[in-house]
């Protein structure tokens, strides 16, 4: 009957087990049967060795539907009593192996069953069926986590069967093994859903460590206890990664660093190493015992061996080799040997101790030797995803060897990948205080090299693990600039201790050889592209300027063979180093050394051709022939282009002469004609950054460039235009820094502005404006819109008329885009050719320019806004300049209306975030000091300038950021300019000195200080600080500032500390040239009580002659004398008029100071 049911799906997918599932429905007990019959239980048995045995066969085509599996396993399940063993047994392998060879989720009513039944048959069951239960249950809650709350109690409890049958009392080590794998399959997370409590995290925590940390006793094969190794190992690392787990106690990160570093070297040929139980933080290399011994016994006899089988092997694949949770390639695992350490020394002789020989030649024959033989695969080969399967691994198929090897790499890995996720979930502050646990340092004399990362980077077999490690270092490296900044050995340092500065200096030094020795001696494309980006990473955050040069010289040297490598993903991180190179704190000397170097110090081949637009004859007469001075001033000194700027400049522009290489083919979306998109793209990115951080030299060939750039951004490639777009703004930049007024390039060094303005109609008559004005993709739009603004303004004035309305009818289009990436950039544009003198003079051009940001000033998004206040300040800071320059007729050109919108928008958007805050401000200050008499009496304006002023006065007492304050500070300064406001007799005069006596006094940032004792001294008659008790109360809070002008809880501060002494002494020297008789009484009373303190910090200001205050003004000596004199004079006058005591007092105390100034003055020039 069963089969007449399952005949017609015979052919169907799935159908054979529907089959099964129809038999298992004829075999359900008859009701009020207790027990199935002898022959039931033997149909079942044979049944069951059925569907393990067709699920352990050939996969089918199409496989049983997830409903099905479920159907099937909840089926068996149901026939099948605890108290029948061997049929318990054989269900729950049954559930282990449909699982996880049809890869299905069971669904939570399901799961509920089974895994109610699993658990029983663990209570009620004999230990002999655990290990297999344990293996069904773990394939049941593998990605099911969220599903298995209410049965965490009894897996997971303090005396949980999970926790119970995984403590390292278990005699039973595969019992052990099944159990940890349970629980590390419960600890993976599933998005989206809530992840395990924090007492499950920690018992699991735990119970992984204590594994981890256990050692293997004699009666457990090498196998088996790698494979708990792995399963403690996946546990931790879904820990941390699933449960954004934070390591925070050092006794937990000591813990597991310690273990990690102990099973990261599990197997290495040729090393013997114990660790301690747990690692602690210090700046000194940690306890690190191996038996030298044994290394002097086993390294050289693995590194033979190695040697000889890569010779032999060449990575021949064997199939059906696995690993417990993946496939793991033999040669992988041990056949591909890397160089010995001792070998490469032997090869490279003493390369890397002398910086001024070229170690290319010798670095080139290793690289030789291992070139041909790049016999891994090339694809991405990172830590694979826990799988619920166990693959068996057949004796026949590989040595027991080759098996134990190819698991003990897989342990290996496994931490390594730990030990990522590890750093990922801690602070990088207290990552550092493990690092010369994991880096190396120089050996001291007579000790062995200390294990390191780097000792699996040169010395493991497995190209996976050699690369795991590379990650791993540079996860470290990463942001690692703070911490290596303290690195110096510039000087010689001969002293009785090492300095911290030194030991940091002596492991970049050492990471530095280490990673050259990596390189050369490195066959696998894959991980020799983490090498590099390992050597780039290193390369970003060294400090080279503190560190005695020649180790980029070396670098260098060694990465140029690399660039024309085989493979495009090394070719592609080459470049990144190169560029890492380039812009780590440029410019460096030693890198202008570099860039100087002829084209014929690098490759044969490298920057041979020319490039093809710019036709061969160009190109040529772009370069200064031998013996000739460059055509263009302040250019390379060589005969010819710099190496790297011509290579990067054929990759990007030039016909590819070579065939596809192999690791193209990862890229199929390359065009035929041209190198790899990738190469390109990078090569571009190079470019930028060298014009970026050495654009002296790139300006010889200022105009190829330009056109290296136009040619990029006609293409269909939107990364290329993209980063055409970067280029073009990166030389814009460049001319822009030249020109700035305190460039220190002399103007004869300069593009001279013919050539610029040449550049720039050549952008403008290209792909420029298109893209502007019809490129969908925002990015471009964006980068293009940036590079717009870089333009020179003298450059800008020379332009044809009609370019030059194309540029500002572009901006002002744009201003209007939907996107707010564009829309920024846009309103950031305007900011800047709003300072242009050609523009800034035409009324209707700040006019329209005034509107488009003030409708961005209301844009929604924050970014929009915070360029377009910026730009709003700009356009103020213009309105002030014009006013200066163009007197009242630009004022009465200027719309009223629009002026009321501006106050009122500038008002508006000083109650925003901060960061539009600190701008409105700056304008706020500017409108109100453009304002005439005639606009402060018109009613309509009245309103929006008391709401405006309130505004200025509630920022500067605010709690915002310090930026936000000084600019309140000089806004408030701008508005004691105009005039025409009532200074002294409105009310918000009054709050105005409030707010400013209160910071000048209390701000604990020193450059706020001082900008507010700036705006304290700029009225210039004294009815402008009202009345007489006003104007005491503002001499005093200087009083009270000078007194506090050193006391600082932030030592950075104290820096500024001068600048404050000497503007509360201007300020203070102003009050008095100021002060009416009615003052004095107020002043004297200070002068009184604090008299000696004024005078010692007069007499300083006086004595310390130049000194430049945080205005950016110089004050000469003379000044401040003749500032004290006219104090002197008008105090005197004014004591004169009155009667009485007070006439010679304080003119009398200036007088002592001027007295022992002039004293002191000549005792120094005697």
């Amino acid at each position: 009957m069963a089969a007449a049911v399952a005949g017609p799906e015979l052919e169907e997918p799935g159908g054979s087990f529907r089959r099964y599932l129809a038999r298992l429905g004829a075999l359900r007990p008859q009701p009020g049967a207790e027990r199935p019959d002898g022959g039931r239980r033997t149909e079942l048995h044979l049944l069951f060795d059925q569907l393990i045995s067709e699920s352990c066969g050939p996969a089918p085509a199409v496989g049983p539907s997830p409903q099905d599996v479920c159907a099937v396993l909840v089926q068996a399940c149901q026939l099948v009593h605890l108290d029948q063993e061997h049929l318990v047994s054989k269900v729950c392998q049954l559930i282990h192996h449909l699982l996880n060879r049809f890869q299905v989720m069971v669904d939570e009513q399901n799961l509920n069953f089974l895994l109610s039944y699993c658990i029983s048959a663990l209570k009620q069951c004999s230990s002999w069926t655990h290990v297999e239960i344990l293996q069904a249950l773990a394939a049941l809650v593998y990605n099911n986590g969220p599903k298995c709350q209410k049965y965490l109690p009894d897996l997971l409890g303090e005396t949980g069967l999970l926790v119970r049958f995984s403590d390292s009392a278990q005699p039973d080590v595969e019992l052990r093994r099944a159990a940890v794998r349970g629980m590390a399959n419960l600890c993976l997370s599933v998005p989206g859903q809530p992840y395990l409590d924090e007492s499950y995290r920690s018992i699991c925590f735990q119970t992984f460590l204590s594994v981890l940390q256990s050692s293997k006793s004699s009666d457990v094969d090498d196998i088996t206890f790698c494979m708990l190794l792995q399963n403690a190992l996946k546990g931790i690392q879904s820990l941390l990664n699933g449960g954004k787990m934070k390591l925070m106690q050092t006794d937990q990160i000591g813990s597991l660093l310690a273990v990690l570093k102990k099973c990261m070297f599990h197997g290495l040929p040729g090393l013997s190493i114990e660790m301690p139980a747990a690692l602690y933080p210090a700046p000194l290399p940690q306890y690190d015992k191996r038996s030298p011994i044994k290394q002097e016994q086993s390294e050289p006899a693995a590194f033979k061996q190695t040697g000889n089988r890569r010779k032999k092997s060449k990575g021949k694949q064997k199939k059906g080799e696995f690993g417990e949770e993946g496939r793991e390639d033999l040669g992988d695992a041990g056949d591909g040997s890397v160089l010995g350490t001792d070998m490469l020394k032997l090869r490279l002789g003493d390369v890397q101790n002398s910086p001024c020989l070229d170690p290319r030649p010798r670095a080139l024959d290793v690289a030789r030797v291992s070139a041909g033989k790049d016999h891994f695969p090339s694809h991405c080969t990172g830590w694979k995803r826990i799988s619920s399967s166990e693959s068996e691994y057949s004796d026949a198929e590989g040595g027991i060897q080759s098996k134990t090897r190819s698991y003990q790499a897989n342990v290996r890995q496994g931490a390594l990948a730990c030990f990522l996720s590890a750093i990922k979930s801690m602070e990088k502050r207290v990552l550092y205080g493990y690092w010369s646990a994991f880096v190396p340092d120089a050996p001291g004399i007579g000790s062995p090299q200390s294990v390191s990362l780097m000792t699996i980077a040169l010395k493991d077999p497995s190209p996976k693990t050699r690369a795991c490690a590379l990650q791993v270092l540079s996860a470290i490296l990463e942001g690692s600039k703070q911490f290596l900044s303290v690195a110096e050995d510039a000087n010689d340092h001969k002293r009785a201790f090492t300095p911290f500065s030194v030991t940091i200096a002596s492991s970049i030094r050492e990471l530095h050889r280490c990673l050259l020795l990596a390189l050369v001696a490195e066959s696998s494309s894959q991980t020799l592209t983490q090498i590099v980006k390992c050597l780039a990473n290193l390369v970003s955050n060294a400090p080279y300027g503190r560190l005695k040069p020649g180790l980029l010289t070396r670098v260098w040297n060694q990465i140029k063979p690399y660039i024309s490598h085989k493979d495009v993903n090394v070719r592609v991180s080459s470049l990144t180093l190169l560029g890492a190179i380039v812009s780590v704190q440029a410019p460096l000397p030693e890198v202008q050394l570099l860039l100087q170097q002829p084209s014929s110090s690098g490759l044969n081949n490298s920057g041979s051709a020319t490039p093809h637009r710019l036709n061969s004859e160009q190109w040529r007469k772009a370069l200064p022939s031998e013996g000739e001075p460059p055509d263009h001033p302040a250019g390379c000194t060589t005969s010819e282009p710099c190496w790297l700027l011509r290579l990067c400049v054929s990759i990007i522009v030039l016909p590819r002469e070579d065939s596809c290489s192999d690791s193209d083919a990862n890229f199929p979306a390359f065009s035929s004609v041209y190198e790899p998109c990738p190469l390109r793209l990078e090569s571009l990115q190079v470019l930028a950054l060298l014009v970026k951080g050495y654009f002296s030299m790139a300006q010889t060939y200022f105009l190829e460039l330009g056109e290296v750039a136009c040619r990029c951004m006609e293409e269909m490639d939107p990364s290329i235009q993209l980063h055409g777009a970067k280029l073009l703004e990166e030389l814009g930049t460049g001319v822009l820094q030249q020109y700035k007024p305190e460039s220190a390039v002399a103007p004869d060094q300069r593009v001279p502005v013919s050539v610029v303005v040449t550049f720039w109609t050549m952008m403008l008559n290209g792909p420029l404006p298109g893209i502007l004005q019809n490129s969908p993709h925002a990015t471009l739009q964006t980068s293009a819109c940036d590079a717009l603004s870089s333009i020179l303004p003298e450059a800008f004035r020379s332009l044809q008329n009609d370019q030059q309305i194309l540029c500002v009818t572009l901006l002002l289009g744009l201003n209007h885009s939907e996107n707010p990436l564009v829309k920024a950039a846009a309103a950031r544009a305007l900011g800047v050719y709003i300072l242009f003198s050609c523009l800034r003079q035409d009324v209707m051009f700040v006019a329209d320019t005034a509107n488009a940001i003030l409708n961005s000033l209301h844009d929604k998004s924050p970014s929009v806004r915070a360029k377009a206040a910026w730009s709003l300040g700009n356009l103020t800071d213009t309105l002030i300049i014009n006013m200066e320059t163009m007197g009242q007729s630009f004022q009465e050109e200027f719309s009223d209306l629009l002026l009321l919108k501006m106050l009122r928008s500038a008002t508006e958007a000083s109650k925003d975030r901060d960061k539009v805050k600190s701008n409105a401000v700056r304008a706020l200050g500017n409108v109100l000091h453009f304002l005439q008499p005639y606009h402060v009496a018109n009613p309509r304006f009245r309103e929006a300038i008391e709401e405006s002023l309130q505004a200025l006065i509630s920022t500067v007492g605010s709690e915002s950021t310090m930026k936000v304050r000084w600019n309140a500070c000089y806004a408030l300064g701008n508005v004691f300019k105009n005039p025409a406001l009532p200074l002294g007799e409105a009310p918000w005069t009054t709050q105005a000195y409030s707010a400013l006596s209160s910071v000048v006094k209390s701000c604990k940032n020193f450059k706020v200080r001082i900008k507010s004792a700036m705006a304290l001294s700029i009225p210039s008659k004294r009815e402008c600080y009202g009345s007489t008790e006003q104007f005491g109360q503002i001499w005093s809070a200087l009083v009270v500032a000078l007194q506090k002008s050193e006391d600082t809880e932030d030592f950075l501060e104290f820096k500024y500390s001068a600048s404050l002494r000497t503007q509360i002494c201007q300020a203070l020297l102003h009050l008095l040239r100021l002060a009416k008789g009615t003052d004095l009484p107020v002043v004297w009373q200070t002068v009184t009580e604090k008299g000696d303190t004024i005078k010692s910090y007069l007499l300083q200001y006086l004595k310390s002659g130049v000194e430049e205050n945080e205005a950016g003004t110089h004050t000469e000596l003379c000044d401040r004398e003749r500032a004290l004199k006219g104090a002197l004079e008008h105090l005197s006058g004014v004591e004169k008029e009155l009667e009485g005591k007070a006439r010679v007092r304080v003119s009398g105390f200036l007088g002592d100071v001027l007295t022992n100034h002039t004293n002191a003055t000549k005792l120094t020039e005697a």
